[in-house]
């Protein structure tokens, strides 16, 4: 009898043990498969943070994720981090309130991470003149900068925009403004851009939707440099994006931009990017049409266009570039390298010479996708909804 008692509770244990054996070995399974398919959808840069449902607690995971000429932004954190919360959408462009984005902004010096409390539409005074060392982060909250003065990046370094939604910004007349690190100074016209970086160096732009502004979206201008642009959604607009400021100033020579992971439309009619002087790496973008061109250029640029997917308006033209005769002859290098069209989209390439190739360092690096995943690595572009219970 004691025997029998004692093989049953011997069966009983063995069979827990496989049990619990069985659920974990598919339980982990399940989580390797879920993680496989959805690294297969993120793009490299998403799949480096989004995938930790814990980001809201490491945030600064983020400044790790960066990839191209900015590099990684690891400058923006450490021990000394200020974490800084924007609680009130009003603005005042000469004596911030603490609490409002242009105190965290313009106010304080050193590292600091700007998060919102809250959703918010705010409606800026005059232009936001943005710190060295300063990560705007936009991420679980719906925030708006609308309906008047946008962003400005001014003789600035190590900057990190990210999940905002910039739209219908305007011109703004000269006039006094709190600039980086506190001072007051006298700002000029700006003609009304979402993001604007002037003489700025190692920025990153990354999951920000931006439209309907009166002169552009993005500009990168006056010996701006080190700058990637990433992730973010571009629509309703005639000019999207400058690289370099006019034909004259050669300091933009020294410029170089990567743009990755990006969409472009609907209803974007030029300058994706528009190229003066320097050089620019546009890789696995996805282009929804375009009126005049979608890359176009003066001042004989260099463009390495990689693994883009293009896709030709139905009506209009179909050629993917443009280039302005300066009358120098030049030594214009426009390259198309494993790109995709369809609707009869054409690239008018550069015929002979070299491939230039973007040089990038190791922490710049990264493996450019076959274009036929780019339908894939672009459909989170812009801001993404984050939930506080799944993947963000």
């Amino acid at each position: 009898m004691t025997y029998q008692i004692v093989n049953s509770i011997l069966w009983c244990f063995v069979l827990v043990v496989v049990t619990v054996s069985f659920f974990t070995s598919n339980v982990n399974s399940s989580f390797a498969k879920n993680f496989k398919i959805q690294g297969f959808k993120m793009n490299v840069i998403d799949q480096c943070w989004r995938l930790n449902l814990e980001w809201r607690i490491y945030r600064s995971q983020l400044a790790t994720c960066s990839l191209g000429y900015a590099g990684k932004m690891t400058n923006n954190i450490g021990e000394d981090l200020i974490s800084y919360k924007v609680t009130d959408p009003n603005d005042d462009p000469i004596n911030p309130k603490p609490g409002t984005l242009r105190y965290g902004a313009s106010r304080i010096q050193g590292k600091v991470w700007i998060t919102f409390q809250r959703d918010m539409h705010i409606r800026l005074q005059k232009t936001l003149l943005i710190s060295s060392f300063t990560t705007i982060d936009g991420r679980g909250a719906n925030i708006h900068i609308a309906g008047n003065a946008c962003l400005m990046i001014f003789k600035a370094t190590n900057i990190i925009i990210h999940g905002l939604r910039i739209h219908h910004c305007r011109p703004q007349a000269p006039g006094l403004v709190m600039g980086p690190y506190g001072k007051i100074m006298s700002l000029g016209h700006v003609d009304g851009d979402a993001i604007r970086l002037v003489t700025a160096s190692k920025i990153w732009i990354d999951h920000n939707t931006l439209y309907n502004c009166q002169d552009g979206l993005l500009d990168v201008t006056r010996g701006s440099t080190n700058v990637t642009i990433s992730n973010n959604w571009f629509r309703e607009q005639n000019k999207v994006m400058l690289l370099g400021h006019d034909d004259g100033y050669v300091r933009d020579k020294n410029m170089k931009v990567t743009v990755v992971f990006n969409y472009f439309g609907p209803n974007c009619h030029q300058r994706m990017p528009r190229i003066r002087h320097g050089y620019a790496h546009v890789a696995n973008n996805l282009y929804m049409g375009w009126v005049q061109y979608a890359i176009g250029g003066s001042m004989e640029p260099s463009l390495k266009s990689e693994a883009n997917l293009f896709i030709a308006p139905i009506l209009g033209s179909k050629e993917v570039t443009w280039r302005k005769s300066n009358g120098i002859g030049g030594t214009w290098e426009f390259h198309s390298i494993g790109d995709a069209f369809e609707n009869g989209a054409s690239f008018t390439k550069t015929k002979g010479g070299n491939v230039r190739r973007p040089n990038y360092s190791p922490q710049q690096r990264f493996k450019v996708v076959n274009a036929k995943y780019v339908r894939l690595l672009t459909r989170s572009s812009g801001v993404l909804r984050c939930s506080k219970t799944s993947i963000c």
